[in-house]
This record gives structure tokens, C-alpha cells and sequence, in this order.
């Protein structure tokens, strides 16, 4: 906005320049021109082609000197751009310059001051607007990286919170097993002792339901430590640990998308793969990368190990490729093991069904 009052003032200044001169039609011409040239400065802005609206106008001053009347405001246009070179071509009516009057002079030379002075505020105030930008976006970037900061810090927490949960699920566990469940297990042999030398045919039943009791007790008791241990299983973590293990032979990519809720035999099953699969590669890969890829799909959970050893023929003789089949077939899924001269592939497949639920 500010430019275009600018250049209102600049147009104005030029309009009273072109009115002391002889011709009316060539005043008319050339306000109509230079407004004509300026608006399609402001259209074109940024357009490469637009320094020759300005260098035409100049030309055109060599043929009519008149036309040097509007030079504030093609000077100003070419500063603007930074094409200053452009408007060279005004030199050119120096050399007449004695036609015209003083007057006409006068405000011909302060017009050129008022652009120059109008183009130093307009690109003092441009480069306040581009550093109150750049400011804005160094503030905006500033504020990104805290927000990634604050969430890093918060998934963080939320993960030692989660670990804590577990650990303590575990050692809830291991007091229920340990003190609660030997109690009841001496409870319920102590019961068995009693009904085997009791000679009372009154106390027999009393003593039958106090067994009953203590192994419903004992049942129920086994289940949740059951459950305990079950929700304690932090798949990702075991697999983040078997990772670390090697990361002193290989460079580990870890890649889990799977969910907290799957059942705790698929998670043993697929830790007890990776876990092989990782002493494998670090006993008999000559590569330096190892990827793990855990995936949930819709219907079944997706297991893959590669390494980039060179491998030409596999054995399956050894009990570690035959404990990691047996893992996948007890969950119901298979394995397969493709060695190649690019590396070794181990990829497994198990199906989301009833029985691992």
C-alpha cells in the first residue's frame, strides 16, 4: 500500500511536470503512458520482461524529450527492481534540456529527489518486514522443535511409567507365586493329609469342601499371576534389548508396528525367533547390518530378520533354526529361511486366530 501512494504522489508530481509543456496532446500522451507503464509494473511485478516497459520509456525519451517529464516515476520503478541501468537512456535529453523551462526544471529534479527518497523509506521498511519474517519463522521453527521436544520428553515418561507398571506387575507376580501360592499349595496337602487319616465320617465332608476351597483358591490364584505375567510382556522392549546385544557386530534397524494387546503366546513366540535369530546372525554373519521388521497386519502378525552376510547354502541341522520352526508352528504359522550371497532372510508368519487368544 505504501508504494502505491508512492507512486500517486510521484504520478502527480510528473502530471504537473507535463502540464508546462507546449504540446497538450503530447501531455496527454505521455500521463497516459507513464500510468499505463507503471500500472503494468505493478501486474508484472517480479516478471523478468518488466525492466523493458522502463527501457522503451527511456528510448522513447531520445525521440521525444518531452517524455523525460515522467522520469521520477520510471526511476523510481527501476529502483524498485533494481534495474537502475534501465533508465540510462534518460541521459540522453541532457543536452535539450535548455527547452524547457526552469520552472519545469525545478520540479523535474524534485520529483527525481522525491523517488529516490521515497525508494530509501520503501526498501528500509522492506527490509524490516523481511527480518520481522525471518524472525517470525526462526520464532515458528523455535517453536516446532519445543513441541517436538515436549512430546519426545512426555513419550519418554510415559514410557518409564509403563516400565514401572510392569515392573511392579512382575514383582506382584513373583509375591503372589512365591509367599501366597506355596501357602496354599501346603494348605492344600495339609487338607489332603487330614482327609486320608481322619476316621470321622462327620468331618470327611467339612474337609472335602475345605479342599474344594483351597484349590479353587489355588486355581483362581494361578490364573492371575498368569495374567500379571502376561500383560507384563513389553514385546518391544525385549526386542530393543536383543538389538543392543549386537549392535557391537552390526549396525540394527529396529522397525515395530504392533500392538500392546496381542496375546502373551505370540509375543513369546515371536521374541523367542528374534532372539535366536539375532544369536544366529551374530555367530555366523560376515555382514555389518542387521534390520528386524515386526508388523500387525489385519489378520496375522509378520516377523523378518535379513542381514547382509554373504550366505550360499543353509544347514537346517542345527536345534536354532529347528527352535525358531517349532515356535511358529505351536502359534500356528510358519518359517521360512532363504540365505542368498546378499544375506540371510528369516520370515515369519503368524495368523491371528482363536487359539492364540
Amino acid at each position: 500500500m505504501g508504494a502505491i501512494l508512492d507512486k500517486l504522489a510521484l504520478i502527480f508530481i510528473c502530471i504537473i511536470c507535463f502540464s508546462f509543456s507546449d504540446s497538450q496532446i503530447l501531455s496527454v500522451s505521455g500521463v497516459l503512458l507513464l500510468i499505463i507503464i507503471s500500472s503494468a509494473f505493478e501486474i508484472m511485478k517480479g516478471h523478468r520482461g518488466t525492466w523493458l516497459l522502463a527501457s522503451l520509456y527511456s528510448c522513447g525519451c531520445i525521440f521525444l524529450p518531452e517524455l523525460i517529464c515522467g522520469a521520477p516515476l520510471i526511476l523510481y520503478d527501476c529502483l524498485r527492481i533494481n534495474k537502475i541501468w534501465a533508465a540510462l537512456p534518460l541521459l540522453t535529453v541532457l543536452p535539450s534540456i535548455g527547452q524547457f523551462s526552469q520552472l519545469q526544471i525545478v520540479i523535474l529534479l524534485t520529483g527525481i529527489f522525491v523517488s529516490a527518497v521515497f525508494y530509501y523509506r520503501i526498501s528500509k521498511l522492506e527490509q524490516q518486514v523481511s527480518s520481522l519474517r525471518s524472525m517470525r519463522d526462526e520464532v515458528t521453527e523455535k517453536n516446532l522443535e519445543l513441541d517436538d521436544r515436549n512430546r519426545q520428553l512426555s513419550d519418554a515418561q510415559d514410557n518409564e511409567v509403563r516400565i514401572a507398571t510392569l515392573r511392579e506387575r512382575n514383582r506382584i507376580a513373583r509375591e503372589i507365586h512365591d509367599n501366597v501360592g506355596h501357602m496354599l499349595t501346603r494348605s492344600l496337602l495339609q487338607s489332603g493329609a487330614l482327609i486320608v487319616i481322619n476316621k470321622d465320617e462327620k468331618m470327611k465332608e467339612p474337609l472335602e469342601d475345605l479342599r474344594s476351597t483351597l484349590d479353587s483358591a489355588m486355581t483362581s490364584i494361578r490364573q492371575s499371576v498368569h495374567d500379571l505375567h502376561d500383560d507384563s510382556l513389553d514385546l518391544k522392549k525385549i526386542i530393543e534389548d536383543c538389538a543392543s546385544g549386537a549392535e557391537n557386530r552390526f549396525k540394527v534397524n529396529v522397525d515395530f508396528d504392533m500392538g500392546s494387546d496381542a496375546p502373551a503366546k505370540i509375543k513369546l513366540c515371536i521374541a523367542g525367533i528374534i532372539k535366536e535369530g539375532v544369536n544366529n546372525a551374530v555367530k555366523h554373519s560376515n555382514g555389518d547390518r542387521l534390520d528386524i521388521s515386526v508388523r500387525e497386519h489385519p489378520a496375522f502378525y509378520q516377523l523378518l530378520i535379513t542381514d547382509n552376510g554373504s550366505s550360499a547354502e543353509i544347514r537346517e541341522t542345527g536345534i536354532g533354526l529347528k527352535n525358531m520352526r517349532d515356535r511358529a508352528e505351536s502359534a500356528g504359522g510358519f518359517i521360512s529361511f532363504t540365505p542368498s550371497q546378499d544375506g540371510f532372510r528369516v520370515f515369519a508368519s503368524i495368523p491371528k486366530n482363536k487359539e492364540n487368544i
